[in-house]
C-alpha cells in the first residue's frame, strides 16, 4: 500500500514544479553554480567508471543526468516534482538520450516503491534536495537494497554550519547567520511563493546512519572559501578574488576544518562487500 506523501514534500513539489520552467534560465549562467556542478561531478568521476548505473534522487531538470549520460553512464532520474520531470524528459528527447536516461516520479522517502530498483552502482543526490525532508534516516535506510555490493552513494547536503553564512552577522543579518544552528524542527524556505521547511544535517549524521553497511570514501566542503551562489554576482564583480578563492578551495576542500565549513558538503560512501 502506497504511503501518503508528507505535506512538506507536497509543498516542495508544488514549489519546484512552479520553478521548473524557469530553473535553467535562472541558474545556468551563474558562475558559482557552475563551479559547484564541476566540483560535484569531478568528485563522482574519481570513483565511478563509465558504464555504471546511477539512481539520481531529486534530479531536477536533468542537468546532471545529461552530463553523466553523455559520458557513458545509464541514469534513472527520479524526482517528486512533476514539472521538473517534464523538463528532464523534454531535454533528454531533444538530445537523443532517451536510451541512457530513464525517469520516474517518486519521493525519496518512498524508494521502496520504485518500479526500477536497480541494483545500481551509485545513488546520487545533488544540491541539497535531501534537506527538504525531516526523515533523512528513512531515505538512507533504503540505500543498501538499491545498490550493488561495493556500490556508492554520493550526497550533496547543507550542514548545520556555514562559515560564509555565519559571517553575515557582521552585516546585521542575524536571522540568516544563525538559521542553521536552531533547525532541529526545520526552517522555513520559499521558492516561487510557496513556503516549506528544510532541515540541516552534518556529515556525522549520514555516517552514523549508514556505518553498519557503508564505509566513508571521502568528504569535501563545497563553498567554504568560494561564497555561496546566493551572494549574487560575486564572481562577476570580483573575478580576481573569486579565482584565488576557488584555487584555495580546490586545494583544501578535503582537509579539516574546511570540509566541515561549507555551504554544502559532498560525501561519498561505499557499500561494504
Amino acid at each position: 500500500m502506497t504511503e501518503a506523501i508528507h505535506p512538506n514534500e507536497q509543498l516542495a513539489e508544488t514549489a519546484f514544479s512552479n520553478q521548473s520552467v524557469v530553473f535553467d534560465k535562472l541558474y545556468s549562467g551563474n558562475t558559482i553554480i557552475n563551479y559547484k556542478r564541476r566540483r560535484v561531478r569531478d568528485h563522482v568521476l574519481q570513483y565511478l567508471k563509465p558504464g555504471g548505473g546511477i539512481l539520481e534522487l531529486n534530479s531536477g531538470t536533468g542537468e546532471d543526468a545529461i552530463f553523466f549520460a553523455q559520458r557513458g553512464f545509464k541514469v534513472h532520474a527520479t524526482d517528486i516534482s512533476v514539472g521538473m520531470q517534464g523538463e528532464l524528459k523534454r531535454k533528454a528527447e531533444l538530445l537523443g538520450l532517451t536510451d541512457d536516461i530513464s525517469n520516474e516520479i517518486c519521493s525519496y522517502t518512498q524508494l521502496n516503491e520504485l518500479q526500477n530498483k536497480g541494483p545500481y552502482d551509485l545513488i546520487f543526490s545533488n544540491f541539497a534536495g535531501l534537506n527538504c525532508t525531516g526523515e533523512l534516516d528513512k531515505v538512507l535506510t533504503s540505500f543498501p537494497a538499491l545498490l550493488k555490493s561495493g556500490g556508492m552513494a554520493t550526497l550533496v547536503i547543507l550542514p548545520k554550519f556555514c562559515l560564509w553564512e555565519t559571517l553575515l552577522v557582521f552585516k546585521g543579518k542575524f536571522r540568516t547567520a544563525f538559521r542553521r544552528f536552531f533547525s532541529s524542527k526545520g526552517r522555513k524556505a520559499h521558492v516561487e511563493g510557496v513556503h516549506f521547511k528544510c532541515w540541516y544535517y552534518n556529515p556525522s549524521y549520514v555516517i552514523n546512519q549508514l556505518k553498519n553497511e557503508f564505509d566513508v570514501l571521502g568528504i569535501e566542503g563545497l563553498c567554504t572559501m568560494v561564497p555561496p551562489s546566493y551572494i549574487e554576482s560575486f564572481a562577476e564583480k570580483h573575478p580576481t578574488t573569486y579565482k584565488r578563492l576557488s584555487r584555495l578551495e580546490d586545494k583544501w576542500k578535503s582537509t579539516w576544518p574546511w570540509k566541515y565549513m561549507g555551504d554544502y558538503y559532498i560525501i561519498s560512501l561505499k557499500k561494504k562487500l
